[in-house]
């Protein structure tokens, strides 16, 4: 088992965003958290990569309670995540912000007098891996929306990760980035990369996930195979609104 959720509870005031939400996943599975508008997906994302800190519970990864750490520990300890609004830094290039995105480098990279070849190296094989190599030395403003969620992919990727938490990744692109984003994925995943997903596109995650945790009112609703969930009557009752 590479991450387990136990008890996780967080508040903001008086609303209760997470209650007592437990999961785990296994190394080498692609799963998919999914749950209504409001159902404390997204918080649930960011207490695991530690951009929140919970009230009470515990994530372990790897064997280890990550917690209270901050998020450049927990990437250092294999686990990388994307975001719902790219965070690309619009005034360095594609490959500038490849290369931050590294955690063992960084922006410490960019303050020599030029990037290291191996770092150069590494990016342009990962920027070859999404289609964005001929982009490498544009500024990423110049990005469309689709480019920009694919440097995003591609920079997640410096940091050797052995979880890779995707934020909405079919969000805003055109069917045929979807498709091939789905195809990284699963060839991602097919080298050993582990993957936790929150994602509203139903069919992208009935047709990647090998597991799907449903959330609502902030607790864990069902979980099981997409077939499993697809025929839960809770979750058709909370999640589509019928019975």
């Amino acid at each position: 088992m590479l991450l387990q959720v136990e008890n996780l509870n967080k508040s903001f005031g008086g609303v209760v965003a997470v209650h007592n939400c437990s999961f785990h996943i296994e190394a080498g599975s692609i799963t998919a958290l999914i749950g209504p508008n409001g159902a404390g997906k997204t918080t649930a994302f960011n207490l695991i990569s530690g951009v929140l800190k919970a009230d009470s519970g515990r994530v372990i990864f790897d064997g280890k309670e990550i917690q209270t750490l901050p998020p450049h520990r927990i990437t250092r300890l294999g686990i990388n995540r994307t975001f719902q609004i790219s965070r690309n830094l619009q005034d360095m290039t594609v490959l500038e912000n490849m290369i931050v995105a590294s955690p063992v480098h960084g922006w410490g990279s960019l303050f020599k007098r030029a990037i290291q070849p191996h770092e150069r190296a590494k990016a342009m094989e990962l920027l070859d891996f999404v289609g964005l190599t001929r982009l490498a030395d544009t500024q990423t403003r110049s990005l469309s929306y689709g480019q920009r969620k694919l440097l995003d992919f591609a920079s997640v990727l410096m940091a050797d990760p052995k979880l890779i938490m995707l934020d909405e990744p079919a969000g805003g692109v055109n069917p045929a980035l979807l498709e091939d984003i789905m195809r990284y994925i699963k060839e991602l995943n097919a080298n050993g990369i582990t993957f936790l997903i929150v994602e509203h596109n139903m069919d992208l995650v009935m047709n990647i996930s090998d597991h799907v945790v449903v959330m609502a009112y902030g607790e864990r609703l069902a979980e099981g195979s997409p077939d499993e969930v697809q025929n839960n009557a809770e979750v058709l009752e909370a999640y589509l609104g019928v019975v």
